[in-house]
C-alpha cells in the first residue's frame, strides 16, 4: 500500500527534525560567542545584535540539521519497505514517500520535492530512465537527484539512466551503511561512481551499439575552447580533478571552474553526464587510452 506524505507533513517532520532541542536550540546557536560586550569608558551601553545577522544565523543553524528526504520508487513492496526500514534507522535521513512506478515517481517528486529518489528502472507504466529523464529536466525539479537502484553494476540500463541524468547507481544488495552513504553523497550532488567505473560502462555499451547522430551527439562540443576539450577528455578518462590540475599544472579549483562552464555547454547535470557526452560525440574513443 502506498506510503507518503503530504506537504504539509513532510515540512512539520522535516522542521521537527531538524530542531530537536526546539527554540532553545536555534537561540544558542545565534548567541554571539562572547555576549557581555563591556559598556565603552563613556558609559554607553553595547549596541544590540543586528536582527538580519540573528535571522541569518538561525536559518543556517537549522538548513544545517535538516535531514536528507528521500522517496523510494520500485514496484515491489517488500523493496520498498525493506529501504523504508533501512534508511529510517539513520540519523539525518528521512524517507518522505514510496513509488510503484517512474510515473507516480514524477508525480511525486513535484509535490514532495524530495532531496534524493532511489529510483528502480524496470518499472511498469513509466520504467525508471524515462521517470529519471523527466525529473531532471524539469527545472522546478532542479535540487532533485536520482539514485539509480540496479541488480547488476554493467546492467545495460544503467548506461541509458546516466545518460538521462542520474547521479549514480546503486546496486539492490549493497549493505545498508553503503546505501545510506549513497544516499548522502547523491544528496550533496556529487556523483556516487568512480569515474574509472563510469567510463567502463560506458565503453562497454558505446562500443557495442550503432553511433548516435552526430549532430545530436556533438551538439556544444564545438563550443568548447581547446583547454575545456582537453579538461573533458581526462574526465572521460577516469581523471579527478586533482588528476587533472596536475596534469594540467592548473589548481584543482580551476579545474572545478572549467567543469562548470562544460557542463553548462553540454547541458550536462554532472560529472557522470560529461563522460557520456565525451564518448557519443566521439572525442573519446572506446578502448582507446
Amino acid at each position: 500500500m502506498e506510503q507518503t506524505l503530504d506537504g504539509e507533513g513532510a515540512a512539520n517532520a522535516s522542521s521537527q527534525a531538524a530542531n530537536p532541542a526546539g527554540p532553545a536550540n536555534l537561540a544558542n546557536a545565534a548567541r554571539p560567542a562572547n555576549p557581555a560586550t563591556p559598556a565603552s569608558e563613556s558609559g554607553t551601553s553595547p549596541q544590540a545584535a543586528d536582527p538580519a545577522s540573528i535571522a541569518s544565523t538561525l536559518l543556517q543553524a537549522a538548513g544545517a540539521q535538516r535531514p536528507v528526504r528521500v522517496l523510494v520508487a520500485d514496484d515491489q513492496d517488500l523493496v520498498r519497505s525493506g529501504f523504508r526500514m533501512i534508511l529510517s534507522s539513520y540519523d539525518g535521513i528521512e524517507v518522505v514517500g514510496e513509488a510503484r512506478d517512474g510515473e507516480q515517481a514524477v508525480q511525486l517528486a513535484e509535490r514532495l520535492r524530495p532531496d534524493v529518489v532511489l529510483m528502480d528502472i524496470r518499472m511498469p507504466r513509466v520504467n525508471g530512465i524515462d521517470a529519471t529523464r523527466a525529473i531532471r529536466s524539469n527545472v522546478a525539479l532542479v535540487g532533485v537527484q536520482v539514485l539509480i537502484l540496479t541488480t547488476f553494476d554493467l546492467d545495460e540500463y544503467v548506461y541509458d539512466a546516466l545518460s538521462a541524468g542520474a547521479g549514480g547507481f546503486l546496486l539492490k544488495d549493497a549493505e545498508p551503511d553503503e546505501i545510506a552513504s549513497a544516499v548522502r553523497v547523491v544528496a550533496a550532488g556529487e556523483a556516487l561512481i568512480e569515474p574509472s567505473i563510469t567510463r567502463r560502462l560506458i565503453e562497454t555499451f558505446v562500443a557495442a551499439r550503432p553511433g548516435v547522430p552526430a549532430g545530436t551527439a556533438a551538439r556544444g562540443i564545438d563550443q568548447l575552447t581547446d583547454r575545456e576539450r582537453e579538461i573533458l577528455t581526462l574526465v572521460a578518462r577516469g581523471l579527478n580533478n586533482d588528476q587533472i590540475g596536475e596534469r594540467l599544472f592548473i589548481s584543482p579549483a580551476t579545474v572545478k571552474t572549467h567543469l562548470a562552464r562544460i557542463m553548462a555547454k553540454l547541458d550536462a547535470h554532472d560529472r557522470a553526464q560529461l563522460v557520456v557526452r565525451a564518448y557519443e560525440s566521439g572525442l573519446v574513443k572506446p578502448g582507446v587510452a
